[in-house]
């Protein structure tokens, strides 16, 4: 199969530089005397948060790992938080435990975007500011948001099925409504099939809800009525684990495409049982997101020549910072594999 190679547009990439810069000229400060603390050095005990949904997940460990990292660098402590199970209002339960602790500032990916604008907001007003990553709540008082663009993820994977397929046959989608991140991707991959490739035909879409089981079924389903289902596009990774499992039992011939990996997605794309992945910079993801975060708990770093005194708003906003992806495939899959990379960095993972 062939894959285009990613490329940044020059808004996004630039939104990166202002943010680097930011860091830059912030470090250049460290041997001014005005300042009560080195800039970028905690204080003992300041401690920052990240709080994800779905705990377990694979995905999260190496923005975690690097979060981490960017934390050890200022003598920075971190710690990792959320809930095992698909369930909001669980999730919004471990935020509201972060807050009591008084944090210096939370990494939040919210599930869904509403129900994290009202704690959100209220853990501003304490002083303890929120920057989401891979999932957004865009109306909340959130200081910045990484992420990879969900949109260009699912294009990608659009062409890169239809191309497969001589951009003629049927094709399927797996979807968790209301995650936001999730919503996009599905949204773009079947938007670009409509626009690009016509004669692609959506034939079938079913609620998965990162449940192995339910795509199982779901993907059995959608054969049976669907004998020449030729591919099926889920969001994450763990609706692909069932998908893959129900092609492989139908004979190998739809083709299992999804966004982020985990050690057994690899093994199934090296394997040829899952057709490709496209994967954010995870690592990216939690360095940035870890230097945003410390810029918006000392917003004392920073004065910008425009209206945050008079508006109350922190002076550290940079409302989208893009950390990149890749296209997974046989011939990088490699590169991917979380054991692999906790080897060469010799450390012990999400629990060191």
């Amino acid at each position: 199969m062939s894959f285009k190679k990613l490329k940044f547009n020059a808004k996004k990439a630039a939104a990166v530089a202002i943010t680097s810069f930011a860091v830059l000229s912030a470090s250049n400060a460290l041997a001014d005397k005005a300042h009560d603390h080195e800039p970028f050095r905690c204080a003992p005990g300041e401690t920052y948060y990240m709080n994800v949904m779905l705990s377990g997940v694979e995905y999260w460990f190496p923005v975690y790992e690097m979060f981490k990292e960017a934390a050890k660098s200022m003598g920075c402590e971190t710690s990792y938080t959320g809930t095992p199970e698909y369930d909001v209002n669980k999730q919004l339960s471990t935020f509201e435990q972060v807050l009591a602790k008084k944090p210096a500032g939370i990494l939040v990916h919210p599930m869904n975007p509403d129900p994290f604008i009202e704690p959100i907001n209220r853990a501003a007003k304490m002083g303890i500011p929120s920057v989401t990553f891979a999932a957004d709540s865009p109306n909340s008082d959130r200081v910045s948001f990484i992420t990879s663009d969900n949109y260009e993820e699912g294009k990608y994977a659009a062409d890169a099925v239809a191309e497969d397929m001589g951009g003629k046959g049927e094709y399927a989608v797996l979807e968790n409504p209301g995650q936001d991140n999730h919503d996009r991707r599905v949204s773009a991959f079947v938007a670009r099939m409509e626009e690009k490739w016509p004669d692609m035909k959506l034939v079938s879409r079913a609620v998965s809800n990162s449940d192995v089981t339910k795509a199982y079924n779901a993907v059995m389903t959608m054969a049976q009525a669907h004998p020449k289902l030729g591919a099926v596009f889920m969001p994450e990774a763990t609706s692909a684990l069932g998908a893959a499992q129900a092609a492989k039992e139908l004979g190998g011939n739809i083709r299992v495409m999804n966004a982020d990996v985990n050690g057994k997605i690899l093994d199934m794309i090296k394997a040829g049982e899952v057709f490709g992945a496209v994967n954010p910079n995870q690592g990216m993801q939690g360095y940035m997101g870890f230097m945003l975060l410390y810029m918006a708990a000392h917003p004392e770093l920073i004065d910008p020549m425009n209206d945050y005194k008079s508006s109350g708003k922190n002076p550290m906003a940079v409302p989208f910072v893009d950390n990149g992806f890749a296209i997974v495939t046989k011939d990088n899959a490699s590169d991917f594999y979380w054991d692999k990379y906790l080897a060469k960095r010799g450390t012990k993972g999400i629990n060191e």
